[in-house]
C-alpha cells in the first residue's frame, strides 16, 4: 500500500512532455492548437510545431501528441502527409496520440475528414489512440471559426489528457503486478 501511494505521488510530480504539431493554411488550425495548449499547460511542458517545420527529434520522449490540420480534398493538407510519411513505424511507441482537423460542419463524408487519416497514420507510427478523432468547423473556406470553437477545442484537449493519464495510471498498476 504505501508504495502505491509513493508511486502515485511521484506520478503527480512528474510533468509530461507534450507536443501539438499542426498544419494551418488560414490560421484557424493554429488558432485551436494554441487553445489546446493554453489547456494542456497545466499540466505540463507544451511545445507547438509546424507540421512543415516539426522533425524527429522533437518527438522523442514525448508522452502525449496532438496532431491536426485542415481538411483538404477530402483529407491531409500536403505538409501533414509529408511529415507523417517521413515518420520511420515505431516512432511513437508507447506515446499516446490524439487527432484533429478543422473542416465545414457537414457530414464526414461529404467533406471529408483530415483528422481519421491523421489519426490512422499515428497508429501505424506506434502511438496508441486515447480518443476518436475530433473535427473542429470553420463558418467559410478561410474562416473563421464556428463560435465557440476554440472553448470546446482547450476542453477537448483536457479530455485527451484525462484520458492520457488513466491509461498511464492503468500501464503503471500492470507494471506494479509484475
Amino acid at each position: 500500500m504505501l508504495v502505491r501511494v509513493c508511486l502515485l505521488n511521484q506520478r503527480k510530480e512528474q510533468k509530461m512532455n507534450m507536443l501539438i504539431i499542426y498544419d494551418s493554411t488560414f490560421g484557424n488550425t493554429a488558432q485551436l492548437a494554441r487553445a489546446m495548449a493554453d489547456r494542456l499547460g497545466e499540466h505540463g511542458t507544451v511545445r507547438i510545431a509546424l507540421a512543415d517545420e516539426a522533425s524527429l527529434s522533437e518527438m522523442k520522449e514525448i508522452d502525449l501528441l496532438i496532431v491536426g490540420g485542415p481538411t483538404q480534398r477530402h483529407g491531409l493538407s500536403p505538409a501533414m502527409r509529408d511529415l507523417l510519411e517521413r515518420l520511420p513505424r515505431r516512432t511513437l511507441r508507447g506515446a499516446g496520440a490524439a487527432a484533429f482537423d478543422t473542416r465545414y460542419h457537414m457530414a464526414a463524408w461529404k467533406s471529408g475528414s483530415a483528422a481519421h487519416r491523421i489519426a490512422s497514420r499515428l497508429k501505424r507510427i506506434g502511438a496508441s489512440r486515447l480518443v476518436e478523432p475530433e473535427s473542429f468547423f470553420v463558418v467559410e473556406r478561410e474562416g473563421p471559426l464556428e463560435e465557440g470553437e476554440l472553448e470546446r477545442a482547450a476542453r477537448w484537449a483536457e479530455e485527451v489528457f484525462v484520458k492520457f493519464e488513466a491509461s498511464r495510471s492503468v500501464q503503471q498498476d500492470k507494471a506494479e503486478v509484475r
